[in-house]
């Protein structure tokens, strides 16, 4: 078993601050002097801090105290002094502190993530996410009081993702306490993307604890047994949010002729195919994800498959041309919407696609389409989908809503958390 922390980590570096005096005259204090580091926020500025949410941005605040390097622990106070908060401080980011704690008795330190993984792991318990051979996600960041950290688990593998400059910081404590709860084979990090880069931290992977898998990783997801190449693919390998989702669509497949668009490994094509459906066609324009799929397709048993690579958007355009019709048609899309800015596009994006789809639906077929984009909440993706179905000239039924599954909680006070949002619709 062994432990990795690569030079150059976030516990050793160390940034400027402006420091201010316990009297509050600005004046820059000797770098000698040794004080615990405060964040003090801006008047008016604190009541998002008093309603528990766990995000600071660096415009309300005000000064920093002390030198704290990032992901170092800061007291958060108010512009009189009064503690709020104790964070995890990141220099580089406009998210300039998480939250760690509301307590001021709390102190941040390994009991502390120990304590908070064991109540992460203990919830995926009571909801039957720990079968041996099962796959959830573990830990889902701030909604489990452990701001930028993510870990997935297939099987007896852990994948994690160190996001934040506090999780970077806590890095080695978070994968001792994994292996020490859980003794998995392997603990393995996809520390990588936008997330880290806002953050200041450079992309990062490897195994970090156990075994390196000499090949994918097999785990069972609902109806079918599937396979994760640790360290290749997409975020942590899979996307373990649509497992269930999956289940829910597969009931409307019996006897269906099926398009999985945005296929990804065939995660819905293949649990539709277990259920009864007649065929499958996956679009997706990851080479490496349609061979994970056939794959997949073929340990499973399931015929009828046929793969299409390429730029989905083209491929529908090209199938609407054809006027092929399917009686259940999936989309599921990557993020369209990374930012407020991009909502409007995004929105255009999510309605041509929708458009498309639902020309391909043949009277009285289902489509299933979702939307992970944060930025778009549940009544503007409704609106969308809306629109794209007045375009189409079809009538159109809301059978069900769908969002992310209860191993990906949202805290009440984190609403940013509730990203993935999904209709079933009836299309005659």
């Amino acid at each position: 078993m062994r432990r990795l922390r690569p030079p150059g980590s976030a516990r050793s570096s160390r940034v400027e601050c402006r420091a201010r005096s316990p009297s509050g005259s600005g004046h820059d204090q000797d770098a000698n002097t040794t004080m615990t580091p405060r964040i003090v926020i801006r008047a008016g500025r604190e009541k998002s801090l008093r309603r528990r949410h766990p995000w600071i941005f660096s415009g309300a605040v005000d000064a920093v105290e002390g030198a704290p390097a990032a992901g170092d622990t800061v007291d958060v106070v108010d512009a009189s002094g009064a503690f709020l908060a104790r964070a995890a401080y990141s220099p580089s980011s406009q998210i300039r502190a998480r939250v760690m704690s509301f307590d001021p008795a709390e102190r941040v330190d390994a009991t502390l993530i120990r304590t908070r993984l064991e109540h992460a792991i203990a919830l995926r318990r009571r909801l039957g996410r720990l079968a041996p051979d099962g796959a959830c996600r573990l830990v889902f960041s701030e909604s489990d009081r452990l701001p930028g950290l993510i870990v997935d688990r297939y099987a007896n593998h852990l994948v994690c993702q160190f996001l934040s400059a506090g999780a970077e910081r806590w890095r080695d404590e978070i994968v001792a306490a994994l292996g020490d709860l859980l003794s998995p084979r392997g603990i393995h990090e996809r520390s990588e993307g936008a997330a880290r880069r806002k953050e200041g931290l450079g992309s990062r992977r490897g195994t970090l604890l156990g075994d390196e898998p000499g090949e994918p990783v097999e785990y069972r997801s609902g109806r079918i047994v599937r396979r994760v190449a640790i360290g290749r693919g997409q975020k942590t390998g899979a996307y373990l949010d649509q497992q269930d989702n999956a289940d829910r669509v597969a009931r409307y497949a019996k006897g269906a002729r099926v398009l999985d668009a945005f296929a990804y490994t065939g995660g819905f094509a293949l649990t539709a195919l277990a259920a009864g459906a007649r065929e499958a066609t996956l679009v997706e324009s990851s080479k490496d994800a349609l061979e994970q799929a056939a794959a997949d397709a073929a340990a499973n048993g399931l015929s009828d498959v046929r793969v299409v690579e390429g730029d989905v958007f083209e491929e529908l355009r090209v199938m609407v041309a054809r006027r092929e019709r399917y009686d259940l048609v999936v989309l599921d899309p990557p993020k369209f919407v990374h930012s407020a800015e991009q909502i409007h596009a995004g929105a255009r994006g999510y309605k041509d696609v929708n458009l498309l789809a639902l020309k391909l639906v043949a009277p009285g077929g289902i489509l299933a389409t979702f939307s992970c984009s944060g930025h778009v909440d549940a009544a503007l993706f409704q609106k969308i989908v809306a629109g794209a179905a007045v375009d189409s000239g079809r009538d159109v039924q809301i059978l069900e809503r769908l969002t992310q599954p209860p191993d990906h909680p949202v805290a009440l006070e984190f609403p940013e958390a509730e990203y993935l949002k999904g209709l079933i619709l009836a299309v005659s």
